[in-house]
């Protein structure tokens, strides 16, 4: 594996879009896609400073010390694949998405959730569109490529991760409009309850598990039933409460 940058970092994830229909309509021709497009993509994302991390199939993972090179190169690459000549003139669309943080460095590259949070965005995209956290973007200021704007899609759920402010880059050469990402629905206030109260409730028995493993003694059943009801109660009456007020003020 090649040296890694440390510190602060963006990660960079594509995918290609509809590999397995592309594969049926291509055949062994397929294969001169897949090379195609990691050659586009090794060759624009390493101009711009970038260090390949992984890939598997048709998908990539790359590392960049600067924020405005990895959006730099990924604009690139992106137009490098629209004005690419592909086989039986198919129609090949990458997804990116894009996330800096600081993750540690293992020995098998890098650790944390800020790679899962990039992979994510990646995810949450279609084929041809360059999604930002808003870290990035922050990060990204107005250092951008020349014909690029940046379109807020506001504030999304990502899978095992909500409330993700999620950024567009447009290019003047490439695809214009978007279906909605493909985002998680918030969770609902009963929702929430339920979780917080299952949660609780779970906490109550290990804990009265461990107090017993200690004393020998078994687990007062009815004391842990009764303490367990009014605390759910007052739980649940604390939340009511809350969600109340939000709508008043909301």
């Amino acid at each position: 594996m090649a040296s890694l940058p440390g510190g602060t970092v963006t990660f960079l994830f594509t995918d290609i879009e509809g590999s397995t229909r592309l594969l049926q309509e291509l055949g062994d021709r397929y294969g001169d896609v897949v090379r195609d497009h990691r050659q586009l993509l090794r060759e624009h994302l390493g101009e711009h400073g970038g260090t390949e991390v992984d890939t598997q199939g048709d998908a990539f993972f790359y590392s960049f010390p600067r924020s405005k090179d990895a959006v730099a190169g990924a604009v690139a690459a992106q137009r490098a694949l629209v004005e690419h000549d592909w086989p039986d003139g198919a129609q090949v669309l990458v997804r990116m998405g894009l996330h800096t943080g600081e993750p540690s460095v293992g020995e098998e590259g890098y650790l944390g959730l800020d790679v899962v949070r990039a992979a994510r965005i990646c995810s949450a995209g279609h084929g041809g569109q360059i999604l930002l956290s808003e870290t990035t973007r922050a990060l990204l200021g107005n250092q951008l490529p020349e014909g690029v704007s940046v379109v807020d899609l506001g504030e999304q759920n990502l899978k095992d991760i909500q409330h993700e402010r999620i950024f567009q880059l447009a290019f003047d050469d490439g695809p214009q409009s978007f279906p909605p990402l493909k985002s998680q629905p918030a969770k609902s206030s009963s929702d929430a309850l339920a979780e917080r109260i299952e949660q609780h409730v779970g906490d109550m028995i290990e804990q009265s598990i461990k107090r017993s493993l200690r004393t020998g003694k078994p687990p007062n059943t009815l004391k842990l039933t009764l303490t367990g009801l009014a605390e759910l109660l007052a739980l649940v009456a604390a939340i009511v409460v809350i969600v109340l007020l939000l709508r008043l003020v909301f």
